[in-house]
C-alpha cells in the first residue's frame, strides 16, 4: 500500500528538509554540504536558502547556514508553553534567590529537551544555561527526567523519535537508570558537560506525566549559600508550587504519538 501523500508541495518540503538538517547539524553547514546531505542539487537549495534567510528562518555567516531562534519564538507562542513559562518564573526566581544557584526549565522537542526559561544564580559568580539550549534526551539530567517520568508507551516512542534522530540510545541500559530517577523523584548526576557541576533536576508533572524538567546545575565552593541536599529539597518544593499553578492540560508532548488517528 502506497504512503505517498495525496498532496504535493516540493518547494515547501525542501524547505522544511532544510529547516530540519540544520535544526540537529552541530555546527553551520555550508550549501555543498546541504546539498549533499539532501541528495539535492545546489540549484534546489539555493533559492530555498535565499528564502529562508529572507524570512529570517536561518541566518548566513562565514562558516555557513544556521537556524535563528525563529522557529523556537514561535513555539513559545503556543498557549501551553507560555502558561508554562509565565508560572514557572516567579517561582524559579524565588528559587534562585534561595540557593544562590541558577536554574532552568526544560521540555521535550522530538528527540532533545530544549531550555525554555532560565534564572541566572543573584550573586557575581554562577553558572547558567542559556534558553534555547538543546542536548539529546538521554544525555542529559533534564532529558532524562522527561524521559523517566512517562507511561512506558510514551517511552518507547521517545527512544524510536531519538533514533530516528541518529542518537544512539541503548533502551535495556537506559531503562534502569530511568527507573531510578523516576523513584527517587528526580536525578542527581555530575554534569556530563562540565567538571565541578551536579545537574540536580525534577519534573513538573500533569497528570502523572513529565510535562517539563526543571534543574539546577549545582556549583560548590567556599561562596556556596546553600548546600546541596538543602538545594535539593528547595528544587523539589519549587516544581510542586509550579504544579500547582498550572493550567491543566489535555495533551502532554508524544501522546498523540501513541494513539494516531
Amino acid at each position: 500500500m502506497s504512503t505517498q501523500s495525496r498532496y504535493q508541495a516540493p518547494a515547501l518540503t525542501k524547505g522544511l528538509e532544510i529547516l530540519e538538517l540544520l535544526a540537529v547539524a552541530d555546527a553551520a553547514l555550508t550549501m555543498s554540504d546541504i546539498s549533499a546531505a539532501l541528495s539535492r542539487s545546489t540549484s534546489e537549495i539555493f533559492r530555498m536558502l535565499q528564502v529562508l534567510e529572507e524570512q529570517k528562518y536561518i541566518v548566513r555567516d562565514d562558516a555557513g547556514y544556521r537556524l535563528t531562534n525563529r522557529l523556537f519564538t514561535l513555539g513559545m507562542g503556543k498557549p501551553p508553553v507560555r502558561d508554562l513559562v509565565s508560572t514557572a518564573l516567579p517561582v524559579m526566581h524565588e528559587l534562585a534567590q534561595k540557593t544562590g544557584q541558577s536554574c532552568h526549565l526544560a521540555v521535550a522537542s522530538d528527540a532533545e529537551m530544549v531550555v525554555i526559561t532560565a534564572v541566572e544564580a543573584p550573586g557575581l559568580v554562577g553558572f547558567a544555561v542559556r534558553v534555547g539550549y538543546r542536548r539529546p534526551l538521554h544525555a542529559s539530567a533534564s532529558g532524562q527526567v522527561l524521559l523517566a517520568f512517562q507511561s512506558g508507551r510514551t517511552r518507547a516512542v521517545m527512544f524510536d523519535h531519538a533514533r530516528k534522530a541518529g542518537h544512539m540510545i541503548n533502551a535495556a541500559e537506559l531503562t534502569p537508570v530511568l527507573d531510578a530517577a523516576a523513584a527517587e523523584g528526580g536525578t542527581m548526576a555530575p554534569s556530563p558537560v562540565l567538571t565541578g557541576i551536579t545537574d540536580l533536576s525534577v519534573p513538573i508533572l500533569s497528570d502523572g506525566a513529565a510535562r517539563a524538567a526543571l534543574t539546577i546545575p549545582f556549583v560548590d565552593g567556599p561562596a556556596t549559600l546553600v548546600g546541596l541536599a538543602d538545594t535539593r529539597s528547595a528544587l523539589r518544593d519549587a516544581a510542586t508550587a509550579i504544579e500547582s499553578h498550572l493550567a491543566p492540560i489535555t495533551q502532554l508532548a508524544f501522546a498523540s504519538l501513541e494513539n494516531p488517528s
